[in-house]
């Protein structure tokens, strides 16, 4: 997912919708505090993490990703807006102890489960950096129930899309899990977060840490 030509196409593409619609959901459900710590996990070319820096003007933000080239661009893109002050991004590999173990008020990933070869080490991840009473939003791609599905999905959204979108799109619909198998990560993680369905491609965690 780091190779110049996908982050390129990432960057570029128009995750506007999607992206929005996850920045709201956070700021509807989390009664936010004046100030904060936020982590967001699997950042990419850091989308997500802009929005909410201009939605939480008082918070830190830390993206952390494991490629390289997604968060050059995501640098880039924080230093045009004005916010490199408040966002910072970290290189690494989950599970990484050397991140700040019960230290954030606010922890979200877009798109990142489906990615990972252990879903275990994310939920593990979240538990080992959200405080005690801190929000946490995870949301991710729903496997369709067979390939033809994610065709015609792929159709859907990215009819226009270059081919090397296209291409992970339908690869990552494939890699995805259900809402079932999401809750059954979560109860043996010992997570306490509400799963739901929230459109024809994606599932949505969410929840407050038990303090």
């Amino acid at each position: 997912m780091d190779a110049p030509a996908q982050v390129q196409a990432y960057a570029e593409a128009d995750f506007s919708e999607s992206n929005q619609a996850f920045v709201d959901r956070v700021l509807s459900e989390f009664k936010s505090p004046q100030n904060g710590r936020l982590i967001d996990l699997g950042c990419g070319p850091g989308d997500i993490c802009l929005r909410l820096a201009h939605a939480l003007p008082n918070w830190h933000i830390l993206g952390v990703d494991a490629g390289k080239n997604m968060l050059a661009t995501a640098q880039q893109y924080a230093q045009t807006a004005g916010l490199d002050q408040r966002i910072e991004y970290r290189q690494t590999y989950l599970p990484d102890e050397s991140l700040p173990q019960q230290h954030f008020d606010l922890v979200v990933s877009n798109s990142l489960l489906h990615h990972m070869p252990d879903p275990a080490t994310l939920w593990q991840t979240v538990t080992q950096l959200a405080k005690p009473g801190a929000w946490v939003q995870v949301m991710d791609l729903a496997r369709p129930a067979d390939d033809q599905q994610a065709r015609t999905l792929v159709d859907i959204y990215a009819d226009d899309a270059p081919d090397i979108l296209r291409t992970d799109f339908f690869n990552s619909l494939k890699a995805a899990w259900t809402v079932d198998e999401v809750e059954a990560q979560l109860q043996t993680a010992d997570l306490d977060l509400n799963v739901e369905r929230i459109s024809d491609r994606h599932w949505l965690a969410s929840g407050q840490i038990r303090a």
